[in-house]
């Protein structure tokens, strides 16, 4: 022991045993006595006693460490820490008990010279059976009388268990729990690394080196294949989800085994049946695209599960780019984007990031999330398309098109955003604003052209049968306008007609009492049911205008003979299509609309069939309401003059119809 006044090496004699080792305990100190001689020497001794108490007895471990990094004294429980004894312990350098590596280069140093008092770290200990033990350590610095230093003492305790638990609890946060594999944080973490890395080492470029050096080397990339499982709710749903568990435990495995390449490629499991995996340091989108072939293949044999085989297939979304152009956030949004592209296009797949679908489909999502409040703030509006009579010429309705009058995107037809609102529900509270507007308008109509009774065409979407109470919605309608039942049409396609359930037929059979036309839009592309067509409360079927297409050559059939080829046997195709059509609905009591009509010679092939009306952009293009209602009007005055003798000579045949479209 040193003595705390002058810092000189005290006798310890008393506490040392024959092979100069400490005995098994210190001595207690006894009061001074006069045959202890000096008084203040006595009062030392008692001090050093207690001193040397306290340092044997500590429960942590204690070393007294000389300027060359040597073990001067150590306690029992420090020794304890190390698996040797404590004379073992003498004269020891301290690397040969801490580990060098990680210890901290100029805080210690500093300590060691005087130029501060205290540092602590957390170290590993090497005990003699070659096992580590954690310890966190607290070296404060000894000075002698003149306040230069003299020793350094260092307090040990050891966290081995700590440690355990810290990692334990490290290894749970960072990995699935039951694949093991590493999960999302992990996963973001390692992608975090890495393009902090790339950062750090991406130096700028040399202005001397021109364009060609920036074109050379785009700094480092990254990329990653990111997947999921097609149909695993099925298993989950039939098997069950135990049996979906071990799926995933022996995807995980087969994964894990075939991709995963230290340093470079990471396998995670994302949440739920999705999996990743991250490649750093990427040499192009061809690596990746490789890879997400090589994991389809992988995961394409059969998986034997808990006595079940199981053959699944998945969908990959990839993305690979320079880490300068993007963040981990957007690298994986467009990743997870990129997966449901591969769903969508067909499963079973991979697909490549493409910036144009994914700014259109940021476009989408842009246009989702402002339906509603576009609603409330009156960007939509209506135009209306007249619907003509082929044997007569006049407009007998309109058919009402919305129109999204966009601030940024400028005005939008129904294409770009009724799919949207169909998936998002706005469909329900932007049909009943339709129906209501084109109620209001045609009402309008009918007080300045009592005598047309011009009807309005509002189209139905199946949501609004199903999310709301059409029935009630349509007589509500009706009530606020003003408008007679029979002057409204609702148009419904055949796939919302005839889908499952009872519910749409029982809805329109209650509009239908009310008097209210119930057209069939797009008849002949999807169900086309002609079984249904008997039973269902329909009055008009609308063609599609892909069966229009073919009568744009203006001579009857018959007389084309000297038309060879696919072309003139397609039009008479659609040409029989259509006229079958036409007589199949005038013997069920129907009326036929044709779509798309585009010229002259349509329009007089189509009145040979006998469809009875048409709309298209022969007649008019959609406009606003006062369009149909100048079409209206010169109909009137024309009657007007002809009742007066004013008038021209009506003319028939063709020229008539143009000149009135």
């Amino acid at each position: 022991m040193l003595c705390p006044t002058c810092a000189r090496p005290l006798s310890d004699d008393a506490h040392r045993t024959a092979d100069d080792s400490p005995g098994t305990g210190p001595a207690q100190p006894g009061p001074a006595t006069a045959e202890d001689g000096d008084p203040l020497l006595a009062a030392l001794r008692v001090s050093e006693a207690r001193l040397r108490a306290a340092f044997w007895d500590a429960g942590i471990g204690m070393a007294l460490i000389d300027p060359e990094d040597r073990i001067i004294e150590v306690n029992p429980a420090f020794a304890t820490l190390t698996g040797r004894t404590v004379g073992e312990l003498a004269r020891t350098h301290i690397h040969e008990i801490f580990d060098p590596e990680g210890m901290p280069h100029r805080l210690f140093p500093a300590l060691v010279h005087g130029e501060r008092d205290r540092l602590r770290v957390e170290k590993q200990l090497k005990h003699r059976e070659g096992r580590t033990v954690w310890s966190k350590v607290t070296v404060s610095l000894i000075r002698d009388a003149s306040g230069g230093p003299l020793y350094t003492l260092a307090l040990v305790e050891d966290i081995t268990e700590q440690r355990r638990l810290g990692d334990r609890l490290e290894y749970q946060a960072l990995h699935d729990p039951l694949t093991r594999l590493p999960n999302r944080t992990y996963f973001f973490e390692r992608l975090d690394a890495a393009c902090l890395t790339a950062d750090r080492s991406t130096a700028p470029p040399d202005p001397a080196a021109g364009d060609a050096a920036e074109d050379e080397d785009d700094g480092p990339r990254v990329g990653v294949c990111y997947l999921d499982l097609d149909g695993f709710a099925a298993i989950n749903e039939t098997l069950g989800h135990h049996i979906g568990d071990q799926l995933l435990i022996a995807v995980a495995t087969r994964l894990r085994r075939g991709f995963t390449a230290h340093g470079t490629q990471l396998v995670a499991r994302m949440g739920g049946d999705e999996f990743a995996v991250l490649v750093t340091d990427s040499r192009g989108s061809d690596q990746l695209t490789d890879l997400a072939t090589r994991i389809l293949e992988a995961l394409e044999r059969p998986f034997d599960v808990a006595g079940h085989r199981l053959v699944v297939t998945a969908s990959v979304g990839v993305v690979e780019r320079s880490v300068q152009e993007t963040t981990p956030t957007d690298l994986v949004k467009d990743a997870d984007a990129t997966l449901y592209w591969s769903k969508a296009d067909g499963r079973a797949r991979w697909t490549l990031y493409d910036p144009d679908r994914g700014a259109h489909q940021l476009t989408r999502q842009l246009l989702a999330t402002a339906l509603r409040p576009a609603l409330e703030r009156g960007e939509f509006t209506i135009e209306y398309q007249p619907l003509v009579g082929l044997a007569d010429g006049a407009v007998h309705g309109a058919e009402a098109l919305v129109r999204w009058r966009h601030p940024r995107y400028g005005t939008l037809s129904p294409d770009r955003f009724i799919p949207l609102a169909e998936e998002s529900g706005a469909i329900v509270p932007l049909g009943k604003w339709v129906l209501e507007e084109s109620c209001r308008q045609a009402r309008r109509w009918l007080t300045e052209f009592p005598e047309t009774e011009t009807f309005v065409s509002v189209n139905l979407a199946a949501r609004q049968i199903w999310d709301s109470d059409v029935v009630a919605d349509v007589a509500q309608a009706l009530e606020r306008t003003g408008l007679p039942a029979r002057l409204l049409q609702l148009e419904i396609t055949e796939s919302a007609l005839l889908g499952p359930g009872g519910r749409p037929l029982q809805a329109l059979q209650a509009l239908a009492d009310m008097g209210i036309r119930i057209a069939i839009d797009d008849f002949g592309t999807g169900y086309s049911n002609l079984a249904y067509l008997s039973r269902l409360p329909v009055h008009v079927l609308k063609l599609d205008g892909t069966f229009i297409e073919g009568f744009r050559d203006p001579s009857p059939t018959g007389s084309r003979a000297e038309m060879p080829g696919f072309g003139a046997r397609r039009s008479d195709a659609d040409e029989q299509i259509v006229g079958a059509m036409v007589q199949l609905a005038h013997t069920l009591g129907l009326t036929v609309t044709a779509e798309g009509i585009e010229s002259a010679a349509q329009a007089e092939r189509l009145r040979l069939t006998g469809c009875d009306t048409a709309q298209g952009w022969y007649f008019a293009r959609p406009g606003e309401a006062e369009l149909v209602a100048a079409i209206l009007r010169d109909n009137r005055d024309g009657r007007d003059r002809q009742d007066s003798g004013d008038g021209l000579e009506g003319r028939e045949g063709q020229d008539g119809r143009e000149a009135r479209g």
